[in-house]
């Protein structure tokens, strides 16, 4: 059953708004260097905003977009038969977790949004680590799990980027398969979330106006891509997800 304090109304003063768009094109700049971080950053912004409760929804919108723009410039690096591999299986275990999403209160939703935030930075350093390889069956079970995860939890990307450099693509073909594969998934939790009335058009438009503003940030990040190492903004952005996890617990205990 869908819990009513989903839909929150969504009241942006000028201030909140300024700093919505510089966090939004500053954290897609972000993610078109490192491959992801932009849905890491941006909910943690986001919660003051938006509601605890809307996150997941306004994301789906303003990640469309960000993906979008990605998918736009790195286009030709496509990797096709990771994209299918990743998405048969991946496509409705997403929807199965976007569905279980919509059955949680908001004080659910912060404590798992904090602990997943708070555990991708070890995680990502972990996978970052390993030296596993994926066969393509491994490499579709890794999607399905993937796909649920990201279905109901923002910054799931860290997890995408893991499988496809596992699974033997390196630069911007990593960017661009994750990006063309984020945006089917993104379609289909924004299409679930309008039918079971956990995103209105309130809330579309917000995700709408932070997803334009993402959009740049492709851009000037493929600008940077030659002369900069994604490495550099690691440490910063850790920081960020860190403290935003932290105030989400805070806001839970």
């Amino acid at each position: 059953m869908l819990q009513p304090e989903l839909l929150q109304s969504v009241v942006i003063s000028p201030p909140q708004l300024a700093l919505a768009c510089f966090v939004a094109f500053s954290a897609s700049i972000l993610g078109g260097l490192a491959g992801y971080g932009t849905g890491l950053i941006l909910p943690v912004f986001m919660v003051p905003v938006v509601g605890v409760g809307n996150v997941i929804p306004v994301m789906a919108v303003a990640m469309l977009f960000n993906n979008a723009s990605r998918v736009a410039v790195f286009r030709r690096e496509i990797q096709w038969d990771h994209v299918r591999r990743i998405l048969i299986p991946g496509l409705p275990a997403c929807i199965a977790g976007a569905w279980c999403y919509t059955l949680l209160n908001t004080r659910m939703i912060a404590l798992f949004l904090g602990l997943f935030l708070l555990a991708s930075i070890p995680l990502r350093r972990l996978l970052h680590r390993a030296r596993w390889q994926l066969s393509a069956v491994s490499e579709s079970a890794a999607g399905a799990s993937f796909g649920f995860i990201n279905g109901g939890l923002p910054g799931a990307g860290v997890f995408l980027i893991a499988i496809l450099l596992h699974a033997g693509l390196i630069g911007s073909a990593v960017v661009a398969t994750d990006a063309i594969i984020s945006v089917c998934m993104g379609l289909a939790k924004i299409i679930l979330f309008g039918s079971l009335a956990a995103l209105n058009a309130e809330l579309a438009l917000t995700g709408i106006f932070i997803g334009l503003c993402t959009v740049p940030g492709a851009f000037v990040a493929r600008a940077l891509l030659k002369y900069l190492s994604a490495g550099i903004h690691i440490g910063i952005m850790e920081i960020i997800v860190a403290a935003g996890a932290l105030t989400l617990l805070w806001r839970v205990f």
